[in-house]
């Protein structure tokens, strides 16, 4: 169990908290770049630990986040009407670019300099692969851009979704590096999934029940090894790597793109879960990139126009029973991702984690916590750079091998949990 204290640390992320501070060092996903697709394009909310933001891409194609409210009475920009190169508020028309300045107070006389002394609180927005990323902490600390290779492969390559979770991100990262569940949650997708099936690995995956865990610590978090029997004399190893704070790898299948998450918290009670597929070697082939955008493998279908899953607490996931009875899903949900996130959701907003009774295939959450409060800690009391900061911690990738019971997995998969470019994937 956890203590209530350490449960709070961990799961508070608003602004002066440590977890939040912790959030802040890092460059983290803001909103997908198809949600403003063009210059002057309708402004977007945006909630990220707890502060309430307006993104907007302007006249030239610069990319804003700002507060939400407009510094005269408070109204929300979100009304905004995006042009002229800035945001302007449809109550009073003041005006603001993409870094929060104050341009324009029509009630002002023409020589008046009031407009110099209002800005907004703004942070920086900036497209890398699919996504646009912002960093909420000191500019004078900002690190480089992202350097995931799922972002940085051409865009043939690659996918990314989100979808808006109705719990604290702490419960929904936790199940990402969470391997012993896949057996049973999700063996139906493993047989019928179309991202997913057809993977020897899924048969070590489902005769096995009872995988072995190994955590090994790496300069920009964990490597999670979940060991399984497979032929005489050999294991079946799924790695899991995870960088810090919040970015998490599924071990692949097959032929199939390797996917990911990323957790990044709205406040303390929801979260959004950036899903990306890619395949470092060749293109998604169109069967692939639809299946994703059907929600199949870690996408969800989601209500058109938004980003909330179709199936979603408010009508049941659309539980089916009958399904359930007959062997086609674990638990009666339909798709991987919202097997994960019902039960995720089901937890409550916040999980007590005062009452959890852990075992030993619990032994990544358990690491990952330990490094994130350590690291909140270090940052808080210290100063300290936390880990996942530098970008070379980024270039990371997942792995599903079969190796000689006496190697390690750590030592024989070096090079296959490493991203180098046009090198394929280490899959079974």
């Amino acid at each position: 169990m956890l203590r209530q204290d350490i449960n709070e640390l961990l799961t508070q992320t608003g602004p002066g908290t440590p977890m939040g501070d912790l959030f802040r060092q890092y460059w983290i996903p803001a909103l997908l770049a198809e949600e403003l697709p063009e210059n002057d394009s309708p402004p977007v909310r945006v909630k990220l630990l707890s502060e309430r933001l307006i993104a907007f891409r302007d006249s030239e194609g610069r990319y804003g986040l700002i507060d939400e409210f407009c510094a005269h009475r408070g109204a929300s920009l979100w009304f905004g009407r995006n042009e002229g190169s800035g945001l302007r508020c449809p109550y009073h028309g003041w005006k603001y670019d993409v870094t929060g300045q104050c341009i324009e107070v029509p009630s002002e006389a023409d020589n008046s300099s009031f407009c110099e002394n209002v800005k907004l609180r703004a942070y920086p927005l900036v497209k890398v692969g699919d996504v646009l990323w912002t960093h909420m902490g000191d500019p004078a600390k900002r690190p480089d851009l992202p350097e995931f290779e799922f972002a940085h492969v051409p865009p043939e390559q690659t996918y990314t979704s989100k979808r808006w979770q109705q719990c604290n991100w702490l419960q929904a990262f936790e199940g990402g590096i969470d391997s012993s569940h896949v057996t049973f949650l999700h063996s139906g997708g493993l047989k019928s999934d179309p991202l997913f099936k057809g993977a020897k690995g899924n048969e070590y995956n489902m005769k096995d029940t009872k995988p072995f865990f190994e955590v090994a610590d790496s300069e920009g978090g964990l490597f999670v090894g979940a060991r399984r029997n497979a032929e005489e004399g050999s294991y079946y190893w799924r790695i899991t790597p995870y960088v810090m704070p919040a970015f998490t790898m599924v071990p692949p299948r097959g032929d199939h793109p390797l996917h990911g998450h990323f957790w990044v918290p709205i406040d303390d009670e929801n979260c959004w879960t950036y899903s990306f597929d890619y395949h470092p070697g060749r293109p998604l082939t169109a069967a692939e990139r639809q299946a994703m955008i059907d929600g199949h493998g870690v996408h969800s279908k989601n209500i058109p126009g938004t980003y909330r899953p179709m199936a979603n607490m408010d009508n049941d996931y659309l539980i089916d029973r009958e399904a359930q009875k007959r062997g086609e899903t674990y638990s009666g949900v339909a798709g991987i991702a919202m097997q994960d996130a019902s039960l995720q959701e089901s937890m409550g907003p916040i999980v007590d984690r005062t009452k959890e009774r852990l075992v030993p295939a619990d032994s990544g959450i358990i690491k990952a916590r330990q490094k994130l409060r350590k690291a909140a800690i270090a940052l808080r009391d210290e100063g300290v750079t936390p880990p996942g900061v530098d970008t070379a911690h980024h270039r990371v990738r997942s792995a599903a091998v079969v190796l000689p019971q006496a190697e390690s997995f750590l030592d024989s998969c070096r090079d296959a949990i490493k991203a180098t470019p046009g090198v394929p994937h280490s899959s079974v």
